[in-house]
């Protein structure tokens, strides 16, 4: 990676922290992820704070419930098959973990109070947000619902104690934007990228020993050696750490029920390919996307792949059954969004030519093979029956 200037189209104050926590450092050298933390996550200038409004994320990229509410809408329709699961507990604890704009919780909780009212009876609906910034937003975009129902909380994780949820925690699109380390395979050894200065305060790479065995340890939990022949050098790739810490403390807080992921990416054989020898390190800003993410600090989206096997593995270590995977666009249509394609060809009386072809584009955007559709869906479990037949798991039925 050439050098780049700091604070070239980017958050100067932001870029004074990063420069001030590399000169605090007794390398005067930082690890990926602890750049990628700051870029993201601090407190009043990272990315997600100083993008925290609809429409400063929807400039730089959209995601499910940013098209509509059919999404929220159906994963309502799955949630109320787990409460059914879980044999109708009251309360059913609901935890979105990440919620970004507030988009599903409105979508999920209209829908269960029209359609799914004993669910809907049961439900406490819990946020689990790491941005300051964001809860603000949220609670703003959300005040009315929390007015009028109160079921609606936002908590920390040590807020919540082991073992005290019975319900499901779930997540769309959160993984993939954890702080990752970024490793390269070069000359024979498994190295880490860290982010340092150069005299002229301009950002540079630095290729050095691993900041923690923890990287290792990843590797063997997964069953993946990039030592291995099979492996062309340099090989540069990531590590989500932060993923396994996420998964074990979520485990910890489940007492009874179920762990919904929702993110792009891949099982480990496909994530770390010998032919994938960048990895998966993206950077989003106004709908394009590039690999370079020491530009537009704090101005642009940074995200990784999710690494999908590291997620069961860590979490039958952690006492988690993987209840089953699938993609997003068989997900939907299980849960019947095929139906509601179906729906189009009768349309209502004051329903015009465009509105239709709108809402059919929209839906087709869900299922998508080529971009949303193709995101997967992994489903884990604890203390429940893991024979259990999950209605988004389940064959969907073919659509006109």
């Amino acid at each position: 990676m050439a050098t780049q200037p700091l604070a070239t189209d980017s958050n100067p104050a932001l870029c004074q922290l990063i420069a001030q926590q590399i000169a605090a450092s007794p390398e005067q050298r930082i690890t990926f992820a602890e750049f990628m933390e700051l870029a993201l996550y601090q407190p009043q200038y990272g990315y997600y704070a100083t993008n925290r409004g609809q429409a400063g994320i929807q400039r730089d990229f959209f995601t499910s419930p940013h098209l509509g509410s059919d999404f929220g809408e159906l994963l309502a329709e799955q949630f109320a098959d787990l409460w059914h699961q879980l044999g109708c507990p009251h309360p059913f604890i609901l935890v979105e973990m990440g919620a970004g704009q507030g988009l599903l919780v409105q979508d999920i909780v209209h829908y269960l109070h029209r359609h799914q009212f004993e669910c809907f009876a049961a439900l406490e609906y819990w946020i689990i947000e790491k941005s300051p910034a964001l809860i603000v937003a949220q609670q703003q975009r959300l005040r009315s619902l929390t007015d009028s129902w109160g079921k609606l909380v936002w908590h920390s994780w040590e807020e919540i104690p082991s073992n005290s949820i019975v319900g499901c925690c779930f997540s769309n699109e959160l993984v993939d934007a954890l702080p990752v380390h970024l490793v390269e395979v070069t000359e024979g050894n498994l190295q880490e990228v860290y982010v340092a200065l150069d005299s002229k305060n301009q950002i540079r790479e630095v290729i050095a020993p691993l900041s923690t065995r923890q990287i290792e340890d990843y590797f063997r939990l997964i069953d993946i050696d990039l030592l291995s022949d099979r492996y062309p050098q340099p090989y540069r790739t990531e590590v989500n750490l932060a993923a396994l810490d996420w998964l074990s403390t979520v485990a910890d807080r489940l007492q009874r029920g179920y762990l919904l992921t929702i993110d792009y990416g891949y099982p480990a054989h496909r994530y770390y390919s010998p032919t994938r020898d960048q990895g998966t390190l993206q950077c989003y800003t106004q709908h394009a996307h590039h690999n370079d993410p020491y530009i537009a600090i704090g101005q642009q989206d940074i995200t990784a792949h999710v690494n999908f096997t590291a997620l069961e593995r860590q979490g039958e270590q952690c006492g988690l059954q993987t209840i089953g995977f699938t993609q997003q666009g068989l997900f939907l249509m299980a849960l019947g969004l095929g139906e509601r394609l179906n729906a189009l060809s009768n349309p209502t009386p004051d329903q015009t030519v465009q509105e239709i072809l709108k809402r059919r584009e929209t839906l087709h955007a869900l299922i998508d093979p080529t971009g949303l559709g193709n995101f997967g869906v992994l489903v884990q479990a604890k203390g429940v029956d893991p024979s259990q037949s999950l209605k988004g798991l389940t064959v969907p039925p073919l659509f006109g």
